[in-house]
């Protein structure tokens, strides 16, 4: 079963990429994981136990069907 994480809204408007310092969005993956996801660049940070882990070296990116995927999740952004 997957994790439940739920960002509070304040954090999640606060929270940056730490690359490009522009915002992320909450998505989630094929198996249910949250993640923060920066669609500008095609890059996806974990959540580990409820808590965001921004580093650059955490970070992955994604395929473009993941994009595709994140990105309709959050239409109109």
């Amino acid at each position: 079963m997957p994790e439940e994480t739920a960002l509070d809204a304040t954090l999640l408007d606060l929270l940056a990429c730490p690359q490009d310092k522009g915002p992320l969005l909450l998505v989630r993956d094929d198996a249910g994981a949250a993640l923060l996801y920066n669609p500008r660049l095609r890059r996806a940070y974990p959540i580990e136990n409820g808590i965001p882990v921004l580093l650059t070296d955490e970070a992955r990116d994604v395929t473009d069907a993941e994009h595709t995927a994140f990105t309709a999740q959050h239409p109109g952004e």
